[in-house]
């Protein structure tokens, strides 16, 4: 059984379901797995600079407990500055988003990189490598706008 399609808009900067006539339309699990655990705010780590300045850690109240929190602490990165340093830091985010995928055996690995593409927008290259050798290659780059 497939899951719901889930796409990134980029004009609104979220992601949404796509209609297949009066329903919801089904497939592309892998990438809507993806696009969910990258750009969903992941619960801080303790200790994990707030950027907003408050203590509000995010993430979701459902993760208590759970071996993986659902999403990614990219939001973190929201006020840092463009620099190769932050880029990796962006990578690993993404990694640490990821792993789960692989420790679930939906993958076999993921090779990721990030780059600075324009001022303040930030890329990212996700290929995901299945158990049957075949990848899936996904280009994240108007959705890393507003990273410092």
């Amino acid at each position: 059984m497939s899951d719901t399609t889930t796409v990134w808009v980029p004009e609104l900067g979220r992601g949404d379901w796509v209609m297949d006539g009066a329903d919801l339309k089904k497939g592309d699990d892998l990438v809507s797995a993806v696009l969910i655990s990258l750009f969903t705010d992941r619960v801080a780590n303790a200790d994990d600079d707030i950027p907003d300045g408050t203590s509000d850690p995010r993430g979701w109240w459902g993760d208590a407990g759970e071996r993986y929190p659902i999403g990614s602490r990219l939001w973190i990165l929201s006020r840092e500055k463009q620099t190769s340093e932050v880029a990796a830091r962006a990578k690993d985010y993404i990694a640490e988003a990821l792993q789960w995928l692989i420790d679930d055996d939906v993958v076999a690995g993921f090779d990721i990189d990030t780059t600075w593409i324009a001022r303040g927008q930030l890329g990212a290259q996700v290929i995901a490598n299945r158990r049957d050798g075949s990848v899936v290659a996904m280009n994240f780059a108007s959705v890393w706008q507003g990273i410092n």
